[in-house]
């Protein structure tokens, strides 16, 4: 047969993110994931190192790019990205990273303070273990529920089509 061989654990991986995993970068305006295949039902969540959110919930996938806007500019510290997309054979993919934001919008005045902010900042960044399941775990839910709306609204149709055919089927049976 002319059936070309595919290696049964060739699954969709993200290739790419950025910002990058453990960059150190100013404020991103976007995240943008570049998976190996085409994606879709996307879902990111940014999280900072308390667990509050940062993302615009606004996830869009075209082809294997996933882009998810910020909520406005992010102060300085450790932020996590998790993320969940359906891959083409239909098995879902997550994964997280984190990368750290340095500066802040609100920049110190003076030296003093500054040395009071790196303190602050240093302790932020020695805690970011804590917080970093929590992503994974509120990704994963609110992204099932968004492909099973999906599945039940499918489900709907093929009850519906059976119903409709069964009526079909039995007025035809009575004219005969």
């Amino acid at each position: 047969m002319g059936v070309p061989a595919v290696p049964a654990s060739a699954h969709t991986a993200l290739k790419k993110s950025d910002p990058a995993a453990g960059a150190k970068i100013a404020s991103p305006s976007k995240i943008m994931l570049t998976y190996s295949e085409p994606v879709g039902y996307p879902k990111v969540v940014l999280t900072d190192a308390s667990g509050g959110r940062h993302e615009a919930n606004t996830a869009r996938a075209v082809d294997n790019v996933v882009t998810e806007d910020v909520k406005g500019p992010l102060p300085a510290g450790v932020y996590t990205v998790g993320w969940r997309a359906v891959s083409a054979d239909g098995h879902p993919v997550t994964g997280e990273f984190t990368f750290t934001v340095v500066g802040s919008p609100a920049a110190s005045p003076s030296s003093a303070p500054a040395s009071a902010s790196a303190s602050a900042s240093a302790s932020a960044s020695a805690n970011p273990a804590q917080p970093s399941a929590s992503p994974s775990a509120s990704a994963e839910p609110s992204s099932g529920g968004g492909s099973a709306g999906w599945l039940w609204i499918g489900l709907g149709v093929v009850v519906l089509a059976a119903i409709g055919g069964g009526i079909a089927w039995a007025r035809r049976s009575r004219t005969s």
